[in-house]
């Protein structure tokens, strides 16, 4: 299996990847010579992390019969201050709301997706140190 994203010039350095016919416009700030008109493409990194770990274990945790009332992952990464700048550290924050959510399922659903499934984290984990916390909040 092979994934392709085909990137495309725009304007002054903005770019628009098309993904499976989906757009995504990524831009530098008006500081750094850009309009402004997509987020920058290093914190895509960090979308794609928390998109592809959250798919995970809300699959996961629909098969425990565990539906939280609400649901999200933030994650927090520090960039290098020399370059090339990159993230050399991220934090995952799996975020769960409702009342009497079974801590251990959730735990479960988050280590099956960061150990087993989530291909993102699998290569993250290679290049940098990875953290974890789950919040539950009624």
């Amino acid at each position: 299996m092979k994934h392709v994203v085909d990137m495309s010039w725009t304007d002054k350095v903005a770019f628009e990847a098309d993904m499976d016919g989906h757009k995504v416009v990524v831009d530098a700030t008006e500081e750094a010579g850009g309009s402004d008109l997509g987020p920058r493409p290093k914190k895509l990194m960090l979308s794609a992390l928390a998109g592809c770990t959250g798919v995970d274990v809300i699959m996961i945790l629909k098969k425990m019969k565990v539906v939280p009332e609400a649901f999200n992952v933030i994650v927090e990464a520090d960039v290098t201050e020399e370059h090339p700048k990159h993230y050399d550290k991220m934090k995952v924050i799996y975020q769960f709301k409702g009342k009497d959510l079974p801590y251990d399922k959730l735990e479960k659903a988050v280590k099956l997706s960061e150990e087993k499934y989530c291909g993102v984290t699998a290569v993250y984990k290679k290049a940098m140190e990875m953290e974890t916390e789950i919040r539950i909040v009624e």
